[in-house]
């Protein structure tokens, strides 16, 4: 282990996609905890809906498990990232992101962007910050 690992966690989802490129669900560092781009897939099925709003459901379901085990919740988070395609899909979710983030009120940023898979519709990054008084 190398002196900068030291204190550092890796959460892994068990998705197939971070063991071809090589990266974690998320990582813990001390209190921060760096939630990377996720996306709707269920990564227990390996499926992803073809509808935005499903899409954005799932990456926060997908989110919210890697904020739980690395010990905190959507309450933590300080800043959240939205990467999308096509503009026009990120209005039909701000009800979905609104349910998580409406009263956190982190920074953001929506930017589009291309991803990965042609299929993914909208990604999420967030950054959380643990053990605050909303910690888990």
């Amino acid at each position: 282990m190398t002196k900068q690992q030291v204190g550092r966690r890796a959460v892994l989802s068990g998705s197939v996609f971070e063991e071809r490129i090589g990266y974690a669900r998320a990582v813990v560092d001390g209190d921060w905890v760096h939630v990377s781009g996720t996306t709707g897939f269920d990564y227990a099925a390996m499926t992803i809906s073809e509808d935005v709003v499903e899409q954005a459901e799932q990456c926060l379901r997908n989110v919210g498990a890697a904020l739980e085990e690395a010990g905190c919740s959507f309450a933590d988070v300080v800043r959240v990232r939205y990467l999308l395609p096509v503009r026009e899909d990120f209005e039909p979710c701000w009800p979905v992101l609104r349910r998580c983030f409406g009263e956190v009120r982190p920074a953001a940023t929506m930017m589009v962007c291309g991803l990965a898979d042609p299929r993914m519709k909208i990604e999420v990054e967030v950054y959380a910050r643990r053990g605050g008084e909303s910690h888990v």
